[in-house]
């Protein structure tokens, strides 16, 4: 039993040392299991917040989506006023096209080569990446991509084209953006636009233009393959360097267009079997010159840009514009080369701009000489420089015309003179004036009288007249802005302010753009400021004195002038201080800037010419001879223009008056009919503002005292007149009849008396005689003669005019001594004439008829007219009783001042 019964503390130790024993089998393998899982859920998860966070800050730092950067800069075209390509600016050779433009051979040609499932999935395609992770880890990342077209055109627009884990996840992520935001036409339309395919062709229009010269739906279906198989490597495919590989990748799109049905496998095989420079044209590597047109375009950037939000680099725009190419070519070549124009030197610089006067519109600009930039330095637009006495119409007198109503005869005083603070102000010539017309005073460029007309308009109501014009005043301006003191001016803001005097006091704002058309086809109006801003009165009056500055001798724009066209201008120059004279040794002949303005019906004309002279620098001026280059200029540019349109004169509006005024009356008086036409000036005046007083000096002019008879002996009539108030210059105009016929005119000349050689027999012959004298015309004196029918013709009466011999003196008219009893017989005749009746008793036989010519009529033969010229010594043609003839103004009796010195200055201005 002890055996068997052991004591309980025995029984315990017992049971202890059974569960000491380890389990073996199944418990063991389940323990290790559940720690690997564990481990593996551990790395998971870890990789999971690894992952997330690293896709998070792929992600986070990804750019945002920018409309801006989606849309490719495209090439714009900048057209002349004909429509025609003048140039193209931009950064790329691009040509947008918009997506429902794109033929369906063009689209199923990228969709089989590029992405199939294009229209199934939302950005990425997953199925396709899956295919390219598996080829990436077999054969090392980046081997394959799975890009789609959204994820291209992110990776063209935002992205780098490295091939790196950041760069693809950030692509991914902006390519579901991209999917969120625009429709897959757009999309679509953005990658063919923006993909780039060799010989500077961008977009697959472009590329269509470049290789094949068609739109795209006029590709044929290899021809389209072939560009689309271009973007995975274009100078790879370059059919042009390459053609076999280029075919190579050609044939591939068309398999893969026959893989995704797009095409038949008979349509894919004939497609393969045409030659790869099947259609090609040649690649133009030409570029086309527009060095002439640089300054133009610079002004049609600039003003695409204020128009709105339009980039020309970028927006593929279609900008027609206002250029003649033609004379900007003529103003490109007078500025940079000597075969117009001959420049002292190759520093001097020139502006030039030319408009249309009637619409405002650019027709050229010459930005400078010599220049070697684009986009640089605008002589005519940039440089701003005081204008000199070409302000006077627009500040002085101008203003005057239309608001106190001036004519061009207003009187005004030159005279010593000062401003208002003091400054004393004097004539270029030093000279003074006395009283003369604003004709003739702005004609001379006299300094005196326009700062007096200013003074009678007003500062602010001038500055506000000038401000309407185009030339942007400050608020305030001074006296010396008279004389174009206080505000620099451009070659353009000149121009368009004088071409509103010559379009009817209608200012049109200076433009080359006249719209732009969008890529969508929208088309823009560029919306110009056209108003009037000043009577046409005005413009007409101005005008007309601007004339006088260029076709009178006193006027100082002279060398500008164009016989035969109708011109009106200023010129202009502006002069140093005399503390730069000293310091540069400049003479007191040189001037600082010239210029001349001016404008015909047709176009308008600006031009500056002067030195840039830098500050630091020695000051270099303008001597006599380069102070015309302006002239020079404006007169060729005018003569140029002129050749290919009608010139026509300015319109007298209603609102002007024509009036025949004494010279020299002050108040203006009025010429009466008889007053002689050398003391008449004609000027014009406002309607309702002419003058009134009607000179009573003059009368009219009394007619000839007559007498004919007939010489029987002679078989002639001797006709002759008396006129005791002639002062030598007075002309007589004889006139005959036959038979009561029409009359004819014998001659016009200074003779008194005529010889008709064989009259006809039994005719009656009547002549009237009426003297011309300044501008007037006598009533006629007539008288007439009866030719008896038994006339017989004696011998030696051959010749139907009676010539005078070598010795005889053809003007003398009286009898040779012992002739005196004759000629009182031959006196004896029946005519009748107004100054009593006379018996004439010759008989003749003869054809005479009257005629005569000009050896036989009394004129002296060595007076040099000939027959060509029948009006006598100074060719006066005679008028209706009672009226004068036009004559221009003749120069005031001051001296005579030297055609090039006498210009208008102040202290620092003249012109």
């Amino acid at each position: 039993m002890a055996e068997k019964y052991n004591t309980r503390e025995e029984r315990r130790k017992q049971g202890q040392s059974q569960k000491k024993v380890p389990k073996s089998g199944p418990k063991k393998s389940t323990n290790m299991l559940k720690r690997i899982f564990l481990i593996l859920v551990t790395i998971g998860i870890v990789g999971l917040v690894t992952g997330g966070a690293a896709l998070a800050y792929f992600i986070s730092d990804a750019p945002k989506l920018d409309e801006k950067l989606l849309k490719d800069p495209v090439t714009s075209k900048i057209l002349d006023e004909n429509g025609k390509l003048l140039a193209e600016v931009g950064t790329e050779n691009r040509d947008f096209v918009n997506y429902e433009d794109i033929p369906d051979l063009v689209e199923h040609a990228f969709l089989a080569t590029e992405d199939s499932r294009f229209y199934k999935h939302h950005g990425v395609d997953f199925l396709r990446l899956g295919s390219a992770v598996i080829a990436n880890v077999k054969n090392g990342f980046g081997s394959e991509g799975a890009s789609t077209l959204t994820q291209q055109v992110i990776k063209r627009s935002y992205l780098t084209p490295d091939k790196t884990i950041k760069r693809k996840v950030q692509e991914m992520w902006l390519s579901i953006q991209l999917e969120r935001k625009y429709t897959k036409e757009e999309i679509f339309e953005m990658y063919v636009n923006k993909i780039f395919f060799a010989n500077r062709a961008n977009g697959i229009l472009t590329a269509s233009r470049t290789y094949y010269g068609k739109d795209l739906n006029e590709l044929k279906l290899n021809e389209a393959a072939m560009l689309v198989g271009l973007p995975q490597s274009p100078s790879r495919y370059d059919p042009y360097k390459y053609p076999e590989r280029a075919k190579e990748r050609r044939d591939i799109v068309l398999h893969l267009m026959n893989k995704h049905g797009y095409i038949t496998e008979k349509e894919m095989k004939d497609a393969q079997a045409i030659d790869i420079k099947e259609g090609l044209q040649e690649i133009d590597k030409s570029q086309i010159d527009t060095t002439a047109y640089d300054a133009f375009i610079d002004l049609v950037i600039e003003e695409v840009g204020d128009m709105g939000d339009y980039n020309v680099f970028t927006d593929g725009l279609e900008i027609q514009t206002t250029i003649d190419k033609d004379a900007q070519e003529y103003v490109y070549k007078m500025l940079n080369s000597d075969e117009i124009i001959n420049y002292p030197s190759k520093d001097l610089q020139a502006g030039i701009t030319l408009l249309d006067t009637q619409s405002g519109e650019i027709k050229a600009v010459g930005g400078g000489r010599n220049t070697t930039v684009k986009r640089g330095w605008n002589y005519a637009t940039d440089a701003k420089r005081s204008p000199g006495s070409t302000i006077k119409p627009i500040l002085d007198y101008g203003p005057a015309v239309e608001y106190l109503n001036w004519s061009t005869y207003q009187p005004i005083k030159d005279e010593e003179y000062s401003y208002t603070n003091g400054t004393p102000l004097k004539n270029a010539s030093g000279r003074h004036y006395g009283t003369v017309t604003i004709r003739e005073a702005l004609a001379r460029s006299l300094n005196i009288p326009a700062l007096k007309t200013l003074q009678e308009v007003g500062l602010d109501r001038a500055r506000d007249f000038a401000v309407e014009l185009g030339i942007p005043f400050d608020k305030e301006i001074t006296e010396s802005a008279s004389l174009g003191g206080g505000k620099d001016v451009s070659t353009l803001e000149l121009a368009g302010a004088y071409s509103s005097f010559g379009n009817n006091g209608t200012y049109n704002q200076p433009h080359s753009v006249k719209k732009i058309v969008l890529r969508d086809k929208t088309t823009i109006k560029n919306k110009t400021e056209s108003k009037p801003v000043m009577k046409d009165s005005t413009a007409f009056i101005v005008t007309d004195m601007l004339k006088s500055v260029l076709n009178e001798p006193y006027g100082t724009g002279r060398l500008a002038n164009i016989p035969g066209l109708p011109v009106a201008g200023k010129t202009g120059s502006t002069n140093f201080t005399p503390e730069q004279r000293a310091a540069n040794n400049i003479p007191s002949s040189g001037v600082k800037d010239s210029w001349m303005a001016g404008y015909t019906t047709n176009y308008t004309v600006a031009v500056w010419a002067g030195y840039d002279n830098a500050s630091g620098k020695k000051l270099e001026y303008l001597g006599d001879s380069s102070q015309r280059i302006p002239k020079a200029i404006f007169k060729n540019l005018m003569e140029h223009m002129a050749q290919t349109k009608e010139t026509k004169d300015f319109d007298q509006p209603d609102s002007v008056v024509k009036v025949g005024v004494i010279k020299g009356s002050n108040p203006a008086v009025k010429a009466n009919a008889y007053t002689p036409s050398s003391k008449i000036t004609y000027e014009y005046y406002v309607k309702g503002h002419e003058p009134t007083q009607v000179t009573t000096e003059y009368e009219k002019i009394d007619k000839p005292s007559i007498s004919a008879s007939y010489d029987q002996e002679g078989n002639q009539i001797n006709l002759s007149w008396a006129y005791p108030k002639g002062d030598g210059d007075t002309q007589f105009e004889v006139k005959m009849s036959v038979d009561g016929g029409a009359q004819s005119v014998l001659k016009k000349s200074k003779d008194t008396s005529l010889t008709i050689p064989k009259p006809n027999p039994g005719s009656k012959y009547t002549f009237s005689v009426v003297a011309l004298a300044d501008g007037q015309q006598s009533d006629p004196a007539s008288t007439s003669v009866n030719i008896p029918a038994e006339a017989e013709d004696p011998e030696g009466t051959d010749d139907e005019i009676k010539d005078p011999a070598e010795d005889e003196n053809p003007d003398q008219e009286t009898p040779a001594e012992g002739d005196e009893d004759k000629q009182d017989e031959d006196k004896n005749n029946n005519g009748d004439t107004d100054n009593g009746n006379t018996d004439n008793n010759g008989n003749t036989d003869n054809n005479g008829n009257g005629n005569t010519d000009n050896n036989g009529n009394g004129n002296n033969p060595d007076d040099g007219k000939g027959k060509d010229d029948e009006n006598g010594e100074d060719g006066n043609t005679g008028t209706d009783p009672g009226t004068v003839e036009e004559d221009k103004p003749a120069e005031t009796p001051a001296p005579e001042p030297d055609p090039e010195k006498d210009k208008d200055q102040d202290n620092g201005n003249n012109g």
